[in-house]
C-alpha cells in the first residue's frame, strides 16, 4: 500500500487528482445503483418492465452518448467536460431520490448516464495526456482506484439504504456536488493536443468521426478487445447465477455472491501495481494484452470442470462446490483484467496516433458497450439452454472459447504490427485525412 501511494505521489496534481476522482465517481455510483431497483420495485410499485426500462436508459444514454462525449472533450477541453458529466450526474442522482412519477425518473436515469458519457473519455484523455510516457504505470494506478471505489461504494450504499433510499441518493448527489466544486478550484486547464487538422484549420466532426471510423488497426482492436468486458462482466451475471443455482437464495448464497465481488476488488487493489510492473519488464504490450485474455478465458475451467462433478445433496460438499470454483473464476479474471487494462488504454492512445485521444476513447467503450449487451444476451441464452438440456458445461465452454479467440485476434494484431506505435502513426495519418 505505501509502495502505491509512493507512486500516486510521483505523478503531477492534475494525475493524482483525477485518480482520486475516479474513486469518488465509483462511490458514489455504487452506494446507488445496486439498490436502485429494489427502490423502484418495493416502495414505488413499479412493473418489472417499468423498472427494467429505467435502469436500460441510463445505460442506454450512457453507452450510446459516449463518441458524443469523447468528441465534445477534444473539442471544447477535457476539464469542461469534466465538470459538466459531474454537475449532470449530481442532478440526476438527487432527482432519483426526490421524485416518483415515471416520467421523471426516465429522465433523472437518462442524465445520470449521459453524466458518464461526458467525463469518462474526458477523464481518461486526461490522463493519458498529463501522465506521458509513464502511461501504463498511471493506467494501473487508475484501475487501484476504479476497484477500490467499486468495493467500498456498496458496503456505504448499504449502511445509507437501511435509513432510507432518499439519504442514499442525496448524499451520492452530495458527493458529485462537492466532486464538481473540486475540479473547478484545483484541475488545470488541459486543451487536447492535435486538435486542429495539419494545415490549421479546424476540422469538422463528420470528417474526424470518418477518419476514425477508417482507421482500422483501431476498429479490430476495438472488435478483438470486446470479449475482455463480455467476460469480466460475468462478475455480476453467470457466476452469482451459479452460485444461487447451486446454493439456493439463502444467506449462503448472498454471502458467497458478495465474495465474488470482494475477490474481486480486493485482488486488484493488492496486486494491480506489481501485476504491471512484472508484464511491463518482460513483455511488449501486445504480449501482455494477449495473455491478458488468455488468463481470462481460463476462468471459466474451475466452473467448467465443476459441471462435471454430482452436485451433492446439502451440506459443507454443496456449500463448497456452489462457493469455490466461481470464487476461483472470479480470482482469475480479475487477474486478466490486471495484466490487460493498462496496456489496453495505452494501445488506444497509440493507435490515435495521440489525436482526437478522448473522441477515440468514446467510440471504443460505445464498441464494447455494444459487445457487453449483446454478449450478456447470449449468455443468458446459454444459461437457459444448459438448464433446460442438462448440460451445465455449455455456457463456461462458450465463454472460455471466447477468451481464446479474442486471444488468438489480438495475438495476430501483434504479429502482423497492427498494435505497434508505427501503425498506430498511420492510423493517425488515417483520421486527419
Amino acid at each position: 500500500m505505501k509502495n502505491t501511494i509512493a507512486q500516486v505521489r510521483s505523478y503531477d496534481g492534475s494525475v493524482q487528482l483525477l485518480m482520486v476522482n475516479q474513486f469518488t465517481i465509483n462511490l458514489g455510483f455504487y452506494m446507488l445503483m445496486p439498490y436502485l431497483a429494489t427502490h423502484l420495485a418495493g416502495p414505488l410499485g413499479l412493473a418489472g418492465w417499468l423498472v427494467g426500462l429505467i435502469l436500460g436508459v441510463r445505460n442506454f444514454s450512457q453507452q450510446g452518448m459516449f463518441l458524443i462525449g469523447g468528441t465534445l472533450a477534444d473539442r471544447l477541453g477535457y476539464k469542461p467536460m469534466i465538470i459538466a458529466g459531474l454537475v449532470l450526474r449530481t442532478a440526476g442522482f438527487a432527482t432519483l431520490g426526490l421524485v416518483e412519477s415515471v416520467p421523471a425518473l426516465l429522465a433523472a436515469s437518462a442524465a445520470a448516464g449521459l453524466a458518464g458519457a461526458l467525463f469518462n473519455p474526458a477523464s481518461r484523455a486526461y490522463l493519458a495526456a498529463d501522465a506521458g510516457e509513464r502511461r501504463v504505470e498511471a493506467f494501473a494506478l487508475f484501475n487501484v482506484f476504479y476497484q477500490a471505489g467499486i468495493l467500498l461504494g456498496p458496503l456505504v450504499g448499504m449502511i445509507l439504504t437501511g435509513v432510507g433510499f432518499r439519504v442514499t441518493c442525496l448524499v451520492a448527489a452530495a458527493i458529485f456536488a462537492i466532486l464538481s466544486l473540486i475540479q473547478i478550484r484545483a484541475l488545470p486547464v488541459r486543451r487536447p493536443d492535435h486538435t486542429d487538422a495539419p494545415d490549421g484549420v479546424r476540422e469538422g466532426v463528420l470528417r474526424q468521426w470518418r477518419g476514425i471510423f477508417t482507421n482500422r488497426p483501431f476498429l479490430l482492436f476495438s472488435l478483438a478487445m470486446v470479449g475482455s468486458y463480455v467476460m469480466s462482466f460475468q462478475v455480476y451475471l453467470s457466476l452469482p447465477l451459479e452460485v444461487r443455482r447451486l446454493g439456493g437464495e439463502g444467506q449462503f448464497a448472498a454471502a458467497a455472491v458478495a465474495v465474488l465481488f470482494a475477490v474481486s476488488g480486493l485482488s486488484t487493489i493488492a496486486f494491480q501495481t506489481k501485476v504491471t510492473a512484472w508484464c511491463t519488464a518482460r513483455m511488449e504490450p501486445g504480449r501482455a494484452l494477449t495473455w491478458g485474455l488468455l488468463v481470462m478465458g481460463t476462468a471459466f475451467v474451475p466452473l467448467l470442470l465443476a459441471s462435471a462433478v454430482p452436485v451433492p445433496d446439502g451440506g459443507s460438499g454443496l456449500w463448497l462446490l456452489a462457493g469455490l470454483p466461481p470464487a476461483l473464476s472470479a480470482l482469475l479474471l480479475a487477474l486478466g483484467t490486471m495484466i490487460a487494462y493498462p496496456f489496453e488504454m495505452d494501445t488506444i492512445v497509440r493507435l490515435a496516433g495521440n489525436r482526437l485521444v478522448a473522441t477515440h476513447y468514446g467510440l471504443y467503450n460505445t464498441i464494447c458497450g455494444i459487445g457487453i449487451t449483446v454478449g450478456n444476451l447470449l449468455t443468458g441464452v446459454a444459461l437457459d439452454a444448459a438448464r433446460s438440456a442438462g448440460v451445465p458445461a455449455l455456457p463456461w465452454a462458450a465463454l472460455g472459447l471466447l477468451g481464446m479467440a479474442c486471444a488468438a485476434a489480438l495475438y495476430a494484431l501483434h504479429r502482423t504490427g497492427r498494435l505497434s506505435p508505427s501503425r498506430a502513426e498511420g492510423g493517425r495519418q488515417t483520421v486527419s485525412a
